[in-house]
């Protein structure tokens, strides 16, 4: 089964002077994980933002884990129990606390307050930020940040995860952290992982890398990428 099945996807902007997409076809197996690669402006956070249903297409068609995105009237569901979207900036609520913003995707399941606490505080024992439960994000660091991201990703136990340049404001050291949470998740749990970057490292761990320039895609997958990946 294919976790991801789009066809001749098109989105611009700004009255069609801007093509996003351009005519897009992909498609990627339940339990794979892929890179998608591009200069900034090639249009792959656009391809991320249609597979979450954060964005629509003009034109295409799009189907992820099973759901037709442009017929779909509840996205929001679909969202809630099929997709983890990690953030390029972290997209916290200041003025709640770590664990509150980790229980938010919570709110579209059915649990009680006393489960969502006690599930937020395993994600956050799962990244290593068990002792930050009750500060702010703005009190955190930058990877700690990114890592919060992650366990809120996580907390409708999604099998799709959407990564928009999750290390790209990292250290190594903290890069390789997150990105061995992701990949352990991906092989333990089969969720499909989809990883936005630019950093060729990132790129050449993934099963398959996936190359976008000016809203299409130019390559589905290179062999000597994949033969080159490294470990985390």
């Amino acid at each position: 089964m294919n976790a991801v099945e789009i066809k001749d996807l098109y989105k611009s902007y700004e009255d069609g002077k801007i093509k996003a997409l351009n005519g897009v076809s992909l498609t990627i197996k339940d339990g794979e994980f892929v890179s998608i690669i591009g200069p900034s402006g090639s249009g792959k956070s656009t391809l991320l933002n249609m597979l979450g249903a954060l964005d629509v297409p003009d034109s295409g068609s799009i189907n992820v884990a099973g759901h037709d995105l442009r017929t779909s009237k509840k996205l929001n569901e679909f969202r809630g129990e099929k997709i983890g979207f990690i953030f390029q900036l972290h997209n916290l609520i200041p003025n709640i606390s770590v664990r509150e913003n980790i229980e938010i995707p919570m709110y579209t399941q059915k649990m009680s307050s006393g489960e969502m606490k006690d599930k937020a505080l395993k994600l956050l024992g799962d990244v290593g930020l068990e002792d930050k439960a009750d500060i702010l994000p703005n009190k955190l660091s930058g990877g700690e940040r990114q890592r919060v991201a992650i366990a809120r990703a996580l907390a409708n136990e999604p099998s799709i995860i959407l990564a928009d340049e999750p290390t790209g404001s990292l250290d190594s050291k903290t890069s390789s952290k997150i990105l061995k949470l992701l990949i352990d998740l991906h092989k333990d749990k089969n969720v499909t992982l989809i990883i936005v970057t630019h950093d060729m490292d990132v790129a050449k761990l993934a099963d398959r890398v996936i190359e976008v320039l000016d809203g299409e895609i130019i390559s589905a997958g290179d062999e000597s990428l994949i033969n080159s990946k490294i470990d985390v």
